[in-house]
């Protein structure tokens, strides 16, 4: 696990039940993006953790687009773990 912060954003990322899971969350709102653990597969958005997909996207940039709307910030706020860094295809 690894974690990074920034203006009142918080980034967890982990790998568990098959998945790269990267969380956000700050105001108490909260977004994930999901990946499978090998790292080949389209990138899952969901309002938590283990909330509901929203949408599927190839590339990370758009995947954090849309975790940033779901926070009301802007994408380029959102601070990226290390781990987390190569997640989309």
């Amino acid at each position: 696990m690894s974690e990074a912060e920034s203006g009142g954003i918080a980034a967890r990322y982990e790998e568990r039940n098959g998945e790269r899971l990267l969380r956000f969350e700050t105001d108490g709102r909260t977004a994930a993006v999901a990946q499978n653990i090998e790292g080949y597969a389209m990138l899952k958005v969901r309002p938590s953790a283990d909330g509901d997909e929203l949408e599927r996207y190839y590339g990370f940039d758009m995947a954090l687009d849309h975790a940033a709307e779901l926070l009301g910030v802007s994408s380029s706020a959102l601070p990226i773990p290390a781990d987390a860094e190569d997640m989309g295809m």
